[in-house]
């Protein structure tokens, strides 16, 4: 079984993002933001507060459990992406999400 390092370090890898930006959302330096993902120490609830208004599923980093999101809490403007990614080819939906994760992490180094 995973522990809670193990989840932070995938939920932060499936954001496509570096310790030190994951860690700067978080509110930390990379050198801690290394020590939660290997389980020497344990983030706070302020932590876990801001990685999920970045899309981190808290939920899982602390139970292991994935609950998945109701259709209902997509925009109109999400559901149209997803509507239009599902259709594009296997190489072009990777296009997109390495995009995306790019430009989600310049985002996050600006604001």
């Amino acid at each position: 079984m995973s522990g809670i390092g193990e989840r932070l370090r995938e939920e932060r890898e499936r954001l496509r993002l570096s310790q030190a930006a994951f860690g700067e959302i978080g509110g930390v330096k990379a050198n801690a933001q290394g020590k939660y993902e290997s389980s020497e120490r344990f983030p706070g609830a302020d932590y876990l507060e801001a990685v999920a208004a970045h899309g981190v599923d808290v939920l899982y980093v602390v139970t292991g459990e994935r609950k998945p999101l109701p259709s209902a809490s997509l925009t109109v403007e999400e559901s149209s992406v997803l509507t239009h990614f599902r259709v594009l080819p296997e190489a072009d939906r990777a296009a997109m999400a390495r995009m995306a994760a790019a430009m989600a992490e310049m985002n996050l180094k600006t604001s």
